[in-house]
């Protein structure tokens, strides 16, 4: 599959924070630059642990999801409203 709308890129990059989130949560961690976890918090505005960050990160995916689609117009306008896109 090739994803080359940014919709799509941003969504792949939300699920790689996600993917890295849930190994930070079991201990592991990024060998340099910033966690997952500060990023997801500073982009998304969430706040609490990691698991809880993780928690709210799942259920506004799942927002996304109940769209029917994970690269249309649900996750476009969800991602905006949550990261200030164009």
């Amino acid at each position: 599959m090739i994803l080359d709308t940014k919709d799509q890129i941003a969504m792949a990059r939300v699920l790689t924070l996600r993917q890295g989130l849930k190994l930070e949560v079991r201990g592991m961690r990024r060998s340099r630059g910033r966690t997952c976890y500060s990023i997801v918090k500073e982009e998304f505005g969430f706040k609490g642990s990691k698991q809880k960050v993780l928690d709210q990160l799942n259920e506004m995916l799942e927002e996304v999801n109940d769209g029917g689609t994970l690269f249309g117009t649900p996750t476009k306008n969800i991602l905006q409203s949550r990261i200030g896109g164009e």
